[in-house]
C-alpha cells in the first residue's frame, strides 16, 4: 500500500496543492497513516492557503481489491478534509469501490470524479 502527496495528476486543478495517491491493498493498519498524511498536507502553508471548500484530490485508481477497509479509509479522509473546511474528491474510482460507496451511502459524502480521466476501465 502506498500513499503520497504529489502534483501533476491528470485533470487536477493546478491551484490545488493537495493530492494524495493511494495504491495497493489498503489494510486497517495504514488508515491512521493516511489521515495523518492528509492532516499534514492541510496544515502545510500551501494547503492552508486553499479557498474554503476547495477539494482535496485522492487518486484511488491503483488500489487492489477495493473492500470495506478502503471505504473506511475514504470515510475517515473525508472527515479530515471536512474538519478543515475542504471536500474529498476521488479520482480514477474503480467500479467496485464506486459500488461499495453507493451501498454504504458515502457516494454523497465525497465527490466522485466523473471526467474521462477519472474513471478506471472496468476489467470485464
Amino acid at each position: 500500500m502506498n500513499f503520497a502527496r504529489r502534483s501533476g495528476l491528470p485533470g487536477v486543478d493546478t491551484e490545488n496543492p493537495i493530492a494524495l495517491t493511494v495504491t495497493g491493498r489498503v489494510s486497517r493498519a495504514v488508515v491512521p497513516g493516511l489521515c495523518v498524511e492528509l492532516e499534514r498536507a492541510l496544515a502545510d502553508p500551501r494547503g492552508a492557503a486553499l479557498d474554503p471548500g476547495a477539494a482535496v484530490d485522492c487518486d484511488v485508481g491503483g488500489v487492489i481489491r477495493p473492500d470495506l477497509t478502503l471505504v473506511e479509509a475514504v470515510a475517515r479522509l473525508a472527515l479530515v478534509a471536512r474538519r478543515s473546511g475542504r471536500t474529498l474528491r476521488l479520482r480514477r474510482v474503480p467500479p467496485e469501490l464506486r459500488s461499495l460507496l453507493d451501498l454504504v451511502g458515502l457516494a454523497d459524502v465525497v465527490t466522485l470524479d466523473e471526467g474521462p480521466e477519472g474513471r478506471v476501465p472496468d476489467p470485464r
